[in-house]
């Protein structure tokens, strides 16, 4: 039995929601090279964009199982919730990059399935613990970026100490290439698994031919992190000015700090398979360096509405995909 055309239109709504991960994300993976004058911002996205391809070929498919699996049970799925979940997580994507708020895709796409299934099957089609180990880490990631950028940037003035400010900057403006790189590869490991998980469930519930237990192809890989980077080519500039100058003021040192800080919380939390929200980590992580200068540093106003939209994500995304699944069955 083969794929219905309805699976290959909701495979391509999910490389859609890639795109625009990407496109929301982008602001994260260029924000503070961009903001430090380290690169101009179209050499930027394409830095970003060739690290976030990479990443399909990077610490396995923890996180694609954990979306993929562990968020609504395998029983539950279906093409419908599928589609209701990738319509939510697009819209709320949609909307916060228009406010210029940068929220969570993760948490959007986490929000959007679970919405889903509560109007279609109710709180027993979702998966507890899953649901839980997300909901601890929308705390925890900011927390573990904050801490590690402040603890990165309190070690680096230690050491350069006795450096002139100027030559501190000539050697992290080189440096900071290689943090961007890093934190884009590590962005791409964490986000682009979430597609992959999303579509390799789609096929194995859908009885794709030979395939008899979940598993990720190949080619769904390279696609999602082809769509993902394509996405951040095209790049979310309203995002940029919020992540990049206005939660602090960032030299290269500072911005290689917070993206090193970052990248690292992004390849520990993969390779535990947990779906955290590469927004949440790289946020802590500017404030944390910012907040080594002196707390008034960081503009707290802003910093408290971006956490207000975080706070929100998850239901607004899981209002929407409800009611989007709502609106598919009365359609049926």
């Amino acid at each position: 039995m083969g794929i219905s055309l309805y699976v290959v239109v909701i495979c391509v709504v999910a490389y859609a929601f890639d795109f625009f991960n990407g496109f929301h994300d982008a602001a994260n993976s260029i924000a503070t090279v961009v903001s430090t004058r380290v690169l101009r911002p179209i050499y930027a996205v394409a830095w970003a964009a060739f690290f976030n391809f990479v990443a399909a070929f990077w610490l396995g498919m923890h996180v694609a199982t954990t979306v993929g699996k562990g968020i609504v049970e395998t029983q539950a799925i279906s093409n419908d919730l599928v589609l209701a979940g990738l319509v939510g997580a697009i819209a709320w994507n949609l909307l916060t990059w228009y406010l210029a708020l940068p929220t969570s895709s993760s948490h959007a796409l986490i929000g959007g399935l679970a919405g889903a299934a509560l109007a279609q099957s109710g709180p027993g089609s979702l998966v507890p613990h899953g649901l839980l180990k997300v909901t601890i880490f929308i705390v925890l990631s900011p927390l573990i970026g904050l801490l590690l950028g402040y603890t990165m940037r309190s070690l680096v003035s230690r050491i350069f100490w006795h450096t002139s400010p100027k030559a501190t900057a000539r050697h992290f403006r080189r440096l900071q290439l290689f943090s961007a790189a890093l934190y884009s590869l590590g962005h791409g490991t964490n986000d682009a698994q979430k597609t992959m998980g999303i579509i390799a469930i789609l096929l194995y519930t859908n009885h794709y031919p030979g395939m008899t237990h979940f598993e990720v192809f190949p080619v769904v890989k390279i696609l999602a992190c082809a769509a993902i980077a394509l996405g951040t080519m095209a790049g979310g500039w309203r995002i940029v000015k919020t992540m990049g100058m206005r939660i602090t003021d960032l030299k290269p040192v500072d911005g290689f700090c917070a993206e090193t800080s970052a990248a690292v919380s992004l390849f520990g939390t993969a390779a535990l398979g947990i779906p955290v929200s590469t927004t949440h980590t790289i946020t802590g992580a500017i404030v944390g360096v910012g907040a080594t200068r002196r707390l008034s540093a960081v503009r707290w106003g802003v910093t408290i509405g971006v956490v207000w939209a975080w706070v929100l994500t998850i239901p607004g995304a899981a209002l929407i995909s409800a009611l989007t699944r709502l609106l598919i069955a009365a359609l049926h």
